[in-house]
């Protein structure tokens, strides 16, 4: 039985690595764009994917040419039912990829969407989206306990909202949370040592009055584990190659 369990562990090691070389080989230039806090503009084979337009920011409001509308879970700075009417209002064929709790609220509004949670898979545009994990992090107890869906974007971009899912599998650009009221520093640091992504880039950092300043912390530490650390600021852009 030990023997056995060792082929399987070699073979599945073996599995990961060969899917982790494809991507690198097939990866096309992923272009992101933050617009702040979580909401992200991913823009990937033409294709413009927006998440979690959130009450944090407004930017996201004027944004035209959006082809798929990602939201992680239901909270304010996630889920901001005025800034995804005025999304789709500009851009009336983006489609809008959630989770069940997020769409039992949708439905009250009168707004169309997919379900694609954890274990589930869809593909819009020729682009892969699955979705990772059921839970928000813990604050404390049961306040602010919600369905939380983290979401792979095309293979390469691992988006996990309130929550430290591991997909387990190669992860070459993660989106990292580095700040908020469920989560510490150790936690974020481990949590990416875990995934071993090529690159990470700050999210959730719209509570911060200095994000820039938590931001240079990570760098140095990631530089030892072989993972690329982007800064990214509110209204930046970066292309991962």
């Amino acid at each position: 039985m030990a023997i056995q369990q060792l082929l399987d562990n070699d073979l599945q090691r073996q599995r990961q690595e060969m899917e982790a070389l494809l991507v690198k080989i097939n990866k096309p230039i992923m272009k992101i764009k933050k617009i702040g806090h979580c909401c992200l503009i991913i823009e990937t084979k033409g294709i413009r994917i927006m998440t979690d337009p959130g009450m944090f920011t407004t930017a996201q409001d004027e944004e035209k040419n959006i082809n798929i509308v990602i939201i992680s879970h239901e909270h304010g700075d996630h889920f901001h039912v005025e800034s995804l009417k005025n999304v789709l209002a500009n851009n009336p064929e983006a489609k809008v990829i959630t989770n069940s709790a997020v769409g039992k609220l949708l439905d009250g509004e009168g707004i169309a969407y997919e379900v694609v949670e954890h274990a589930g898979t869809t593909m819009l545009h020729d682009i892969l989206i699955e979705g990772f994990g059921e839970h928000h992090a813990v604050i404390y107890k049961e306040m602010g306990q919600v369905q939380n869906t983290g979401y792979f974007i095309d293979g390469r971009l691992f988006y996990p909202g309130d929550a430290f899912t591991n997909p387990n599998k190669p992860v070459d650009i993660l989106a990292l949370p580095v700040a908020g009221p469920w989560m510490k520093i150790s936690e974020a640091l481990d949590y990416a040592f875990a995934v071993k992504p090529t690159y990470a880039f700050p999210v959730h950092d719209g509570v911060l009055k200095n994000p820039t300043m938590m931001q240079g912390m990570y760098a140095p530490l990631f530089q030892h584990e072989g993972i690329t650390f982007v800064p990214m600021g509110e209204g930046t852009e970066h292309d991962f190659s």
